[in-house]
């Protein structure tokens, strides 16, 4: 196996090693499948409950999308608008860090008096929690524009929309791509984490429901669906970047 598919065939490799020793140390103590269960438990809980399970996580994928789609839409706006001015930069920037710090889990109480318990709040949610990584990677591929690139465009005619339109767009893809692959998983966090307080649908409602019957190998099902979604997309992400942006990994692609 050469040093390439080695790489490729690593992250499944130490997820089935990870999955084995997980079980042998569930057997070898004997632990309660009502304290942490084994995979095997959490497998047979998943073919148990397949269709609660996969409706559950329809409703919270869908809702992530739409969540996410908006972030993706605000960010490129906001992240266009910040990189694209220094002044901007300056102002607005460490106000949107303020912003970003606070925890996202505390708004979901006021978007529930707001907008009520459903789908609203997890929206609100996916999209508040994720479009800060996708503003900051597009203002700053923008804003790091080399001067000098700038002012030899600028020698030869270009405009400054013309610059940013036509080289700052490209150069910050990216940077865009590397924030898509972030702010996904991140949605998904926002999502699971509304439903869980407001909503009665979806993998957080899952896990709560779950949670107090003591079922948890069927909580543990629902995380690894979770986690399978984002890294589904992730990987979706990762496999556009590498065709759309294949410039920017010459180096990496000679290997």
């Amino acid at each position: 196996m050469n040093k390439k598919s080695l790489e490729s065939w690593s992250p499944w490799i130490l997820l089935v090693l990870s999955i084995l020793i997980w079980e042998g140390l569930c057997r070898a103590f004997n632990v309660s499948e009502f304290v942490f269960p084994s995979p095997s438990r959490i497998a047979q809980q998943t073919i148990e409950y397949r269709d609660v399970i996969a409706g559950h996580a329809w409703r919270t994928f869908w809702v992530t999308m739409v969540g996410f789609g908006i972030a993706i839409v605000v960010g490129v706006l906001l992240g266009f608008i910040i990189g694209s001015s220094r002044l901007a930069y300056a102002a607005v920037y460490p106000l949107m860090t303020a912003f970003n710090a606070l925890p996202k889990a505390a708004f979901v109480p006021i978007l529930v008096v707001w907008f009520g318990i459903g789908i609203g709040p997890a929206i609100l949610t996916a999209f508040l929690i994720s479009f800060f990584p996708i503003m900051v990677n597009i203002a700053t591929g923008l804003a790091t524009l080399e001067p000098e690139l700038e002012d030899v465009l600028r020698v030869l005619g270009a405009k400054r929309w013309d610059v940013l339109i036509k080289v700052g767009l490209p150069r910050s893809m990216p940077y865009f791509y590397g924030s898509l692959k972030v702010a996904i998983t991140l949605a998904f966090v926002g999502t699971t984490v509304s439903e869980m307080t407001a909503s009665n649908e979806g993998i957080g409602y899952l896990l709560i429901s779950a949670g107090s019957a003591m079922q948890m190998g069927l909580a543990f099902s629902g995380l690894v669906v979770v986690g399978a979604m984002a890294m589904a997309m992730y990987e979706l992400f990762s496999a556009i970047e590498k065709r759309t942006t294949g410039w920017a990994h010459r180096g990496s692609q000679g290997e």
